[in-house]
């Protein structure tokens, strides 16, 4: 499969790197900008060179797969018509608001509205997202909200996509911006409950959410409210529902603290719930007089709810349970209201929402599908009885309920709309399950057409991520079916690292048991085999971020089993990264890798399966690496060395292909349609991989 286009040619300049008695050789350490802080807030100042590199391992992936551009028309065309043009979601209420998103046909961001009860005709735009967008290649707008008194409107904006953020605030009565504008924000942000002040998150000159400060909405200088002395912990602010509290919290993937701050009195000073303790993590929803603690406290693996007086804050001993701790019941996300708490819990791979009124016994809301996922939708009102929520499955597209928490009863609120048509029957979700070699049954969730022939095998895209406690949920894809409806088979791999199976998945797919993630995704391959689904060669594996770690590791240890491998903004240079401590990450990642810094153990086992370290002589399958240039999370030089490394050692001859997106970050293109481009590149490419495969 050699293409007449020759690859470009890396140089290489090898660095000796010297650590904990140890060397290595890094070939190809010069493709990171020592400029890398500056590049993310411009992307012209991106060393010449290095620039030169990128675009021409741009040009050569848009030659090799030149072949496939009328294929990535027809999936975008086919993928833009699954999407309504004049999307709009279910208004939340608040008071006598109703405050909702919509997309006005053709655009790319959305508009944020609102309008008074029932009055939909006078609506109020409160942010045009997409207006805000035109003169950028790259827009996110995040953390989107209106005051408590409903008189201002903020909102987060990120032109460039390496996530650093300015805040702006809007005065709904005039319609202008106020002069509070605040930059180096981490996007994080909320209103004080009396709505006089902004308490936001400042990201340090590595990347980190650090401080949290408070501005008066007035204006005036900011006051710094919580500092976060521990490079591996990051910071985040929240109010509660109730509005009685404001939460700051901080936490690195291990252990957690939080402190509070009146809603009656913003300018108090915070208040440490219960000051941090290794290996416990918390946090906290507001119930009345007392806060509900979501915690793993006492060997609570799968985590419990406690409840906490207000008056008792700061008194770890005085936590009393209310709903304990049961092995392989993870509760993964609590909320309350006035009368009642309402919290999410997972059981191998699917979801229920659970239901616990002030007086009477818990009850539950779920469905009988194989794979499915309940969520909830949030809410901006405490003394309701109205619970919001979604249900999907990669059948059934996104359905919106409401149910009312005392007389549970339900109703639909809205259906996601597939104009192209979609009939649910027409397809097939499946549950299977892979025994991993030290036993474990690994979930495999499955999606193909019902009219697919029985016992032929089928191409394959088989999805993992498996890192940091991340379940990957059995969603609806709009994006997906363009390759079921080509006769191919989708499937999700619930490899350990995530949390599908519990917070025991987790730990069992991290520091010293991180290769179980690589043998579980392997597993899953060979158990799709076994069964027919598939044959060994005819898939294209697919992670993004940490799960391209995963996507690197199983292409060095089992390359014969995949006809292709997709790695989007993957983490795969793992010991260089985890060594350099002026990387946004690396401090607060060291609880899940380890810290190669100071622990020769650590050192040892990443380098055991670092996927940039352990590239040798061996038929790879075709790799497409996709980066951001300014990408905070995983930098544009992982997936640039990895390529380079990758094509000097294939003894295949199949091409290893790298597209650095020089506009954006780590989520890729921005807006709706915008994104599919990318999507229906990656299908594009796994059918051409394929194909390419089978003949050889």
């Amino acid at each position: 499969m050699l293409h007449p286009v020759a690859p470009p040619a890396a140089r290489k300049d090898p660095r000796t790197i010297e650590q904990l008695g140890r060397t290595r050789t890094d070939d190809y350490a010069w493709m990171k900008d020592d400029n890398w802080q500056a590049v993310l807030r411009d992307p012209t100042l991106l060393r010449a060179d290095i620039a030169e590199h990128l675009r021409a391992e741009n040009a050569y992936s848009d030659s090799v797969l030149a072949s496939t551009q009328a294929l990535q028309a027809e999936i975008v065309a086919e993928m833009k018509g699954r999407l309504r043009e004049d999307e709009s979601y279910p208004a939340l209420p608040h008071g006598v608001w109703r405050y909702g998103v919509r997309y006005e046909a053709g655009a790319q961001q959305p508009r944020h509205v609102r309008h008074y009860e029932d009055r939909v005709d006078q609506e109020e735009v409160l942010l045009d997202a997409d207006a805000r967008a035109k003169d950028h290649s790259y827009y996110v707008a995040r953390s989107a909200t209106h005051s408590p008194d409903h008189a201002l409107f903020a909102w987060a904006e990120d032109t460039q996509g390496s996530e650093i953020y300015t805040v702006r605030v809007k005065d709904l009565a005039s319609g202008a911006l106020l002069p509070v504008e605040i930059g180096d924000c981490s996007g994080n942000f909320v209103f004080s409950p009396d709505s006089q002040y902004i308490f936001w998150t400042w990201r340090d000159e590595n990347g980190r959410p650090v401080k949290v400060f408070r501005r008066a909405v007035a204006g005036g200088a900011d006051e710094l409210v919580y500092e976060e002395k521990d490079p591996g912990f990051f910071a985040g602010v929240a109010s509660t529902r109730s509005g009685r509290w404001i939460v700051i919290s901080s936490n690195d993937h291990d252990t957690a603290e939080s402190w509070v701050v009146p809603g009656d009195d913003p300018t108090a000073a915070a208040r440490c719930v219960a000051a941090r303790e290794k290996g416990v993590t918390y946090d906290l929803a507001h119930w009345g007089d007392r806060f509900v603690v979501r915690t793993n406290l006492g060997d609570a693996t799968d985590f419990r709810l406690m409840t906490v007086l207000d008056t008792q804050i700061g008194e770890r001993a005085a936590w009393r349970e209310l709903v304990p701790h049961r092995p392989g019941r993870y509760i993964t996300d609590c909320t309350a209201f006035a009368d009642h708490v309402v919290w999410v819990e997972r059981v191998d791979a699917n979801t229920a929402i659970q239901i616990l009124p002030r007086e009477g016994e818990a009850h539950h809301l779920a469905t009988d599908e194989d794979a499915y996922t309940l969520s909830l939708d949030g809410s901006y009102e405490f003394a309701t009885n109205e619970l919001r929520y979604s249900y999907q499955s990669p059948t059934t597209p996104r359905q919106w309920l409401s149910y009312d928490l005392a007389t549970r009863e339900r109703w639909l609120l809205k259906a996601q709309d597939i104009p192209s048509g979609h009939d649910p029957v027409d397809y097939v979700c499946q549950r299977l399950f892979a025994k991993a070699p030290d036993g474990e049954s690994v979930p495999i969730t499955l999606l193909r057409r019902r009219d697919a022939p029985e016992g032929v095998p089928a191409p394959t895209l088989l999805y993992g991520y498996g890192s940091y406690g991340i379940s990957i949920d059995p969603t609806f894809s709009t994006r997906n079916l363009s390759l079921v409806d080509r006769g191919w088979v989708y499937a999700i791999a619930h490899v350990r690292g995530g949390a599908e199976k519990g917070w025991n998945w987790f730990l069992g797919g991290r520091g010293e048991t991180k290769t179980n993630t690589f043998t579980d995704f392997i597993a899953c391959a060979e158990h799709l085999i076994a069964q027919g689904v598939t044959e060994a060669g005819r898939i294209v594996a697919d992670g993004r971020s940490a799960g391209g770690m995963l996507m690197g590791a199983i292409a060095n240890m089992r390359p014969e089993l995949f006809a292709g491998i997709v790695a989007v903004v993957p983490f795969v240079d793992v010991l260089n990264t985890m060594s350099d401590d002026t990387l946004p990450l690396t401090p607060p990642e060291w609880p899940e890798w380890g810290n190669p810094l100071t622990d020769a153990a650590a050192y040892d086992r990443i380098a055991g399966y670092s996927p940039y370290d352990r590239i040798e002589a061996k038929p790879y399958p075709t790799v497409f690496a996709i980066g951001g240039l300014t990408d905070p999370r995983v930098t544009y030089w992982e997936p640039a060395k990895w390529i380079a490394k990758l094509r000097e050692h294939s003894t295949s001859g199949r091409p290893q292909l790298l597209r650095i997106n020089m506009e954006a970050g780590h989520g890729g293109a921005s807006g709706r349609f915008k994104s599919l481009d990318e999507a229906a590149l990656i299908h594009a490419f796994a059918i051409w991989a394929e194909g390419a495969a089978r003949r050889g």
